[in-house]
């Protein structure tokens, strides 16, 4: 007992009694991590399904894609390869990233995905490099509708032995090796360098402050629904502390539509209320701008 299988299989059971997903699916690569949820969720819940996504970057991607849907089909899950086009603005991983998770989508229930106690790692020191705010930092969480991620808390080490355990032979990516990519180099170079200076660790400690700060900001976000009657009135919202009141814009600004706001984003339209000097609007992503007029705010569409 206490070994890698049985630490990738209590993490997942504990997930699904928490959650009871009316439905469960398991995104795969053919990585060690996303094989050993496979089978793990295989015994666990009958009945599930496989969905791999094949996002036609690689030589060979389709053979790939369709080896590992064999092998969640060999594990008794109702396997799918799904293949997506790699396009739009952010650069390939970003591209990727949104193809990847629109083709993963359900219509109802959870999609579990293979992030590791590593990743959260990985995403947190991201985070801080990149002055990307308190959200970045408090890294991935566990269950975000409809994403699951149950092996936060487990090593890719685990993941890893689990598969050799279980006679799964995983596929590994090559663009886990590239250098060029900032998370590779993270991976390979960053992180084991901290572990050795700090003398151990050092994953498990950032994924704690993570857990830390989701605690944090999930209070302060709270607070940021119930402390402000009116979100556009400047006067109510300069008398907030600064934390608490780019959370009510933040708020704000996404019943109003505004998609994919970064740190840097609120900060500027926060400069509204606590720098004002009579500067112009803000633009924002999804062809917003918000501009103060009158002691209000407002957000409305760019006009083409």
């Amino acid at each position: 007992m206490n070994g890698p299988v049985d630490r990738v299989r209590v993490a997942v059971r504990r997930f699904l009694a928490e959650h009871r997903p009316e439905e469960v699916a398991v995104a795969v690569s053919g990585g060690a991590d996303s094989l050993a949820l496979a089978a793990v969720t295989a015994r666990l819940r009958p009945g599930s399904r496989a969905v791999v996504v094949d996002h036609g970057l690689q030589e060979g991607s389709a053979e790939v894609a369709a080896d590992a849907a064999a092998v969640c089909a060999g594990l008794g899950l109702r396997a799918e390869v799904r293949t997506v086009v790699v396009e739009g603005p952010g650069g390939p991983e970003a591209a990727a990233r949104r193809a990847r998770y629109a083709a993963l989508r359900p219509k109802r229930g959870v999609v579990l995905l293979g992030h590791t106690l590593d990743d959260q790692a990985e995403t947190v020191l991201l985070g801080l490099g990149r002055g990307s705010g308190p959200r970045s930092i408090a890294g991935m969480r566990a269950w975000d509708p409809p994403w699951g991620r149950p092996l936060l808390g487990v090593s890719r080490a685990d993941t890893r032995t689990a598969c050799a355990l279980l006679g799964l032979t995983p596929w590994s990516d090559p663009h886990n090796a590239d250098p060029s990519y900032t998370r590779v180099r993270l991976r390979t170079e960053v992180l084991p360098l901290l572990e050795d200076v700090l003398q151990g660790g050092v994953a498990d400690a950032l994924a704690r402050t993570a857990a830390q700060l989701r605690e944090d900001c999930d209070a302060l976000d709270d607070l940021a629904r119930t402390c402000c009657d009116d979100r556009c009135d400047v006067k109510e919202l300069a008398v907030l502390p600064a934390a608490l009141r780019r959370r009510v814009l933040r708020l704000w600004l996404i019943e109003e539509g505004v998609p994919e706001l970064s740190d840097s984003h609120l900060r500027r339209v926060d400069a509204l209320v606590a720098e004002w000097h009579g500067q112009g609007g803000v633009w924002l992503p999804g062809g917003f701008v918000a501009r103060r007029a009158h002691g209000r705010l407002r957000v409305e569409p760019v006009q083409s």
